[in-house]
């Protein structure tokens, strides 16, 4: 089957809406002249997002030398495109289905996600990049596979087939879903993306995890952040010894890494115990 993007737009309204005080909060951190105190007023009349917030914040995935004990504090300690990002990854993971008919393990899913947030993260603190600019590469990855919980949830028969062939046919499942939808859950998710208006290079990173970089060497027109999610996601299937999404890394990117990618997972250190100072996010 084909689906065409008037179908995919009618499939995204019917996903719920995001809350409107995350509206709200990508609104105000899109103009120049909003301040700290509009963010922290919108964010504070959501008691859920604000107990999230704060949970993430003092969880030691940002490492914070100080407990943080309100969404002002967080703002003026942490700065506010750190509190946007968080708010943006918990709310899309909140809107998104918790169950599907397809057989797409959600546990799994989440588990995979989170990994390579945490990965990208990891990336982004060796590249020098800030322990607080680098949650956009925390909120990339974990959001990077979002379009295969839509494919799983509107076409459970469909995407069924995708699992199952993939298994048998010993294929990486973005293969089998051009196959059957004529894209892929990278184009999807970025898709859905766009029409969220998410960041930009949020977007860009959701759609280049699979096509652009083992397809090219030009790493030079692509972000930092799309690469980090990329390498981060092939860093993922080499720990995971049943991976079949493992591709060669291109020289350029290498050269980007300034490494090799396995002499790269031995620098980045205890990976797995990254993973689990992050669990808390996606405890529900």
């Amino acid at each position: 089957m084909s689906i065409d993007h008037k179908r995919v737009a009618e499939m995204f309204h019917k996903l719920p809406a995001f809350p409107e005080s995350v509206n709200q909060v990508m609104q105000l951190t899109a103009q120049k002249d909003s301040s700290p105190q509009d963010l922290v007023s919108v964010i504070e009349r959501d008691m859920v997002m604000t107990a999230r917030v704060l949970r993430l914040v003092n969880s030691p995935l940002f490492r914070l030398e100080r407990e943080v004990i309100s969404v002002q504090h967080a703002v003026v300690y942490v700065g506010m495109d750190l509190i946007k990002n968080l708010a943006i990854s918990i709310a899309t993971a909140g809107c998104l289905p918790k169950s599907n008919k397809a057989g797409l393990d959600m546990d799994e899913f989440w588990l995979q996600s989170l990994s390579v947030g945490v990965i990208a993260k990891l990336l982004a603190r060796r590249r020098g990049i800030s322990e607080f600019d680098s949650a956009d590469y925390f909120v990339s990855g974990l959001l990077h596979n979002i379009g295969k919980i839509v494919f799983a949830h509107f076409y459970p028969e469909d995407y069924a087939k995708v699992l199952s062939r993939a298994l048998e046919a010993d294929k990486a499942d973005y293969e089998i879903e051009t196959d059957i939808f004529g894209f892929d859950h990278s184009e999807l998710g970025s898709m859905l993306a766009e029409d969220w208006k998410l960041p930009e290079q949020l977007v860009s990173a959701i759609r280049n995890h699979h096509s652009d970089f083992h397809k090219s060497d030009d790493a030079e027109s692509n972000s930092e952040l799309s690469m980090s999610v990329f390498c981060a996601s092939q860093i993922f299937h080499r720990l995971n010894a049943k991976s079949k999404e493992i591709r060669n890394i291109p020289t350029s990117v290498s050269v980007w890494l300034g490494n090799d990618i396995d002499t790269l997972i031995d620098d980045l250190g205890d990976i797995e115990e990254e993973i689990d100072r992050a669990m808390m996010f996606i405890q529900r």
